[in-house]
């Protein structure tokens, strides 16, 4: 087996760890988004903290990491928790969807912040991707829409993390990036976490305890991937949640979406393939 098939492999375990994470939060019922944030990162702050231990890494990294490590675990937390929120209003398969133009967002920032050039091609699948989400969102005056913005929203944070760790580089391991990101956002959402604490059933205790662990598994799944092969010889295969969603979303809550959303998903995975083609070694 080949490094490139071992990073889609361990791209679509991260797919599917992310996906049934979003199918635990709303499983676990009319709890308040804060807390089923803080139960994901804390579960992800422990198994992330078993590595930081094992390999006797630095808990916190180092000091002049310091700025870009608060900065990506601001806009991720915030990130997490528009998402989540979406996640228990929308269609599991549009709030997943909308999450996913976090990619295209990233362009853009990069280009704004970093200066990184952006190619015709690039360009081309950010237009398509907004297109497509268009579809999903179908603007109107509606509670819908509204939700809708709030998940390009949390897809524009997340991009605005991922940008912070194009920065960070290797500067940091891994599990103590996802630590101290987990460790941040606990300590930030902590207050509220209090203040808004609802009793819980087990049912939804476990259900929480288990979108933290299928988190984690996402969140290290796509650094081991990215790891075995570049992210333009493997990336769309992240795009396999849009189907993981899908399904969980009819199964296990008898959610379909609608016409025009099928459109949206089409649309927004026909850009990332476009990008995806254009990506692949001998191509520009």
């Amino acid at each position: 087996m080949n490094s490139t098939v071992k990073g889609i492999i361990a791209l679509v375990i991260s797919s599917l760890g992310f996906s049934l994470m979003a199918v635990f939060v709303k499983y676990s019922g009319d709890l308040p988004t804060v807390q089923k944030v803080f139960f994901r990162n804390i579960v992800s702050m422990l198994m992330a903290l078993g590595f930081v231990i094992y390999y006797r890494e630095k808990f916190f990294g180092h000091r002049e990491n310091q700025l870009l490590l608060i900065t990506r675990s601001a806009f991720g937390v915030i990130g997490v928790v528009l998402n989540f929120f979406v996640i228990d209003r929308m269609v599991l398969s549009d709030a997943d969807i909308l999450n996913k133009l976090s990619p295209f967002f990233t362009i853009i920032l990069c280009a704004i912040f970093l200066k990184e050039y952006v190619r015709k091609y690039q360009i081309i699948s950010i237009v398509i991707a907004f297109a497509g989400a268009i579809f999903i969102i179908k603007p109107s005056m509606s509670s819908d829409t509204v939700y809708g913005l709030i998940g390009v929203l949390g897809a524009l944070f997340a991009a605005g993390a991922y940008t912070v760790l194009r920065v960070l580089g290797s500067r940091e391991k891994f599990y103590t990036t996802v630590f101290y990101f987990s460790f941040f956002s606990c300590a930030v959402l902590l207050p509220f976490f209090i203040w808004q604490y609802e009793p819980m059933t087990t049912i939804q205790f476990w259900a929480l305890i288990l979108s933290g662990v299928f988190a984690a598994i996402g969140q290290f799944g796509l650094t081991i991937a990215y790891s075995f092969a570049p992210a333009r010889e493997i990336s769309i295969f992240f795009y396999s949640t849009i189907l993981f969603t899908a399904v969980f979303s009819i199964a296990v809550f008898g959610d379909v979406p609608d016409t025009l959303s099928v459109i949206g998903y089409i649309i927004i995975f026909a850009a990332s393939y476009y990008m995806y083609m254009k990506n692949k070694p001998g191509r520009t």
